[in-house]
């Protein structure tokens, strides 16, 4: 009962989801400084925007009765956006193991967010 398609997230997460299903939502992080420049997988990248429009994606789905979990960079912006749900966001330790300097692969905090207890 697996479905493969090309589309937009946003056309697949809306119109084929229904009640009581799980969604893991791991969009590219919203940059925790100025030199994190990582944001996409696209020359097009994940803007403030397309974060925005991600948490609204959310709010319909959690409307729809669906059990979603999402994971996320600790920034102010990220907070601000899943306020709603600000008493299921925990505080994670994230390890990178990619990165030029082998100091600044620990102490990243990273959020997960869900609209259920974890």
């Amino acid at each position: 009962r697996t479905h493969l398609c090309i589309s937009d997230y946003k056309v697949v997460l809306v119109d084929k989801t229904k009640e009581n299903d799980f969604i893991y939502l791991d969009p590219p992080y919203n940059p925790v400084s100025a030199t994190a420049r990582f944001t996409g997988y696209t020359d097009s990248g994940f803007t403030d925007g397309d974060q925005r429009d991600l948490s609204q994606v959310f709010m319909k789905l959690n409307d729809r009765g669906c059990k979603i979990l999402l994971s996320n960079s600790d920034t102010p912006y990220i907070r601000e956006l899943y306020k709603d749900f600000s008493g299921y966001i925990h505080q994670v330790d994230a390890l990178r193991s990619i990165n030029s300097n082998s100091l600044k692969r620990t102490g990243h905090k990273e959020l997960f967010i869900s609209n259920y207890s974890i």
